[in-house]
């Protein structure tokens, strides 16, 4: 129903006045800790990098960055914004110029964890592996971001893999034959990380309240294990469909596991994910295969992964029918966060591309990066029809340059305030991101900061938006 009222609802006019968000929501923006830590102006590179990630290797290994295949831009990290030692002044610039409430960041696992624990079983066990330095870094990054008045949203995996658990070159040359698979090793996967989900909140529960388990999960599948393209590749960048779906499904178990991980060292936290949602429209709006397909689009790539981790429904076979619900799975959820970017346009096929699937007969077309404002509104409403919070964890542009007077950032919070009109429970914005980042396959050509960062000194100098955006945070209302 919210999503039929949406889609009759008047467009958004950028002239309307004083249009309120609710009291208390939470303005903010975000980043991922291998895209902005590196990059350090005087700390050593060994210090400032995390060096032990499945992307490291990905970004910097020589023979899988000359595969063109890969698409890698091949910049070296030093090249980054340098956050990890420029911390402080970036939560000065988020609390103080632009008047944000809220960080979202996250933890690299690997610098928690640089070596293999072996088969421990408890935290407790796990707490022995640690590397004490890292650990009383969070702690100061966090403590920091809370004496600058921001409210940490602190993701626990964003991505990134200790090599231990994920051999990215290895898995790229042989799926078959590598030894440490990352998700596809699904047992082996979830002890791991739900034991350092719960260190993680054992560790620095007092200095955070709203966790997020996984970034992206469909990203992963698709960049990692389907169709890697320039727009993005992941690790371990294989065409491998019956690894794709398992790892789709392994993430629904994960996500529960470190949920329950999370609350039984913090019963007070708020734990959610950050799924990438996308609007969908056929191709041909006249054809029924198009038209078909769009609703298969958007069970898998939207449906799926809430179903599970909150209605517990298990469907293993990807058909579509629930085959079991799963009491470990079930309401395994506090609040839904929502990567938002652009519609994906849907061609059906008619035909079954994958056995793993019946309802994967379709393909994506067109660009990743279309704007389409409306669909902030759209995926809002489907998350509203869970009945839960909604926090939008990412939202953003690779060209706030040419974004001078709000052309992307307004409509979009117009659709984003038309859902919330209409019912959903929506209590904070993040803009991706807060300054310039390592964009993944990309390197720093994609430019997605509040704040430039000049690439030679490190310096950061607000762009333009950013103005309009601190004037929207302050009012907690749209402007004209």
């Amino acid at each position: 129903m919210i999503l039929l009222l949406l889609a009759c609802a008047p467009d958004p006019d950028p002239t309307d006045e004083g249009r309120a968000f609710p009291d208390g929501f939470l303005w903010g923006a975000s980043m991922a800790g291998f895209q902005v830590d590196p990059g350090c102006p005087s700390l050593p590179a060994e210090q400032c990098e995390d060096r032990g990630s499945d992307w490291y290797v990905w970004v910097t290994d020589p023979e899988l960055v000359a595969q063109s295949s890969n698409y890698l831009s091949g910049e070296p990290l030093s090249q980054g914004p340098g956050h990890w030692e420029l911390f402080e002044q970036d939560f000065a610039m988020a609390a103080q110029e632009l008047s944000l409430g809220s960080l979202r960041t996250s933890l690299e696992w690997s610098r928690l964890f640089p070596q293999d624990p072996g088969e421990v079983q408890t935290v407790e066990e796990l707490a022995a592996f640690v590397d004490a330095e890292a650990l009383e870094a969070y702690r100061l990054r966090l403590s920091a971001m809370r004496e600058a008045g921001l409210e940490p949203m602190l993701t626990l995996n964003h991505y990134t893999i200790p090599t231990w658990l994920h051999d990215a070159k290895g898995c790229h040359d042989d799926l078959d034959a590598c030894e440490d698979k990352g998700w596809v090793d699904r047992e082996r996967m979830l002890r791991h990380i739900a034991l350092y989900s719960g260190f993680a909140a054992r560790e620095l529960g007092d200095l955070v309240d709203i966790w997020v388990t996984l970034n992206e999960p469909l990203a992963v599948v698709l960049s990692g294990y389907l169709l890697q393209t320039e727009d993005r590749t992941n690790p371990p960048g294989v065409i491998n469909p019956e690894a794709a779906f398992q790892v789709m499904l392994a993430q629904i178990e994960a996500h529960a596991a470190m949920y329950d991980a999370v609350h039984a060292y913090d019963d007070t936290a708020m734990v959610g994910a950050a799924p990438n949602l996308a609007a969908a429209v056929p191709l041909d709006p006249e054809d029924p295969e198009d038209v078909q397909s769009v609703e298969h689009f958007e069970y898998l790539y939207n449906r799926l992964f809430l179903d599970g981790t909150i209605l517990g429904h298990w469907d293993p076979d990807l058909d579509g029918e629930v085959d079991e619900i799963r009491a470990d799975l079930i309401g395994r959820t506090d609040f839904i966060g929502i990567n938002y970017y652009t519609r994906i346009t849907v061609d059906g096929l008619g035909v079954q591309i994958f056995q793993q699937s019946p309802l994967f007969d379709f393909l994506p077309v067109g660009s990743f990066w279309d704007s389409y404002p409306e669909g902030l509104g759209e995926v809002a409403g489907l998350a509203g029809e869970y009945g839960l919070p909604i926090y939008i964890t990412e939202n953003g542009t690779s060209d706030w340059e040419g974004d001078p007077t709000g052309a992307f950032l307004l409509p979009h919070l117009h659709a984003l305030a038309d859902a919330i009109d209409q019912g959903a429970d929506v209590r904070g914005y993040y803009v991706w991101s807060l300054i310039d980042n390592y964009e993944w396959n990309h390197g720093m050509a994609m430019r997605f900061g509040l704040a430039e960062v000049d690439l030679d000194t490190k310096a950061r100098s607000l762009r333009p938006m950013a103005l309009d955006y601190r004037e929207i945070a302050l009012a907690n209302a749209l402007k004209p």
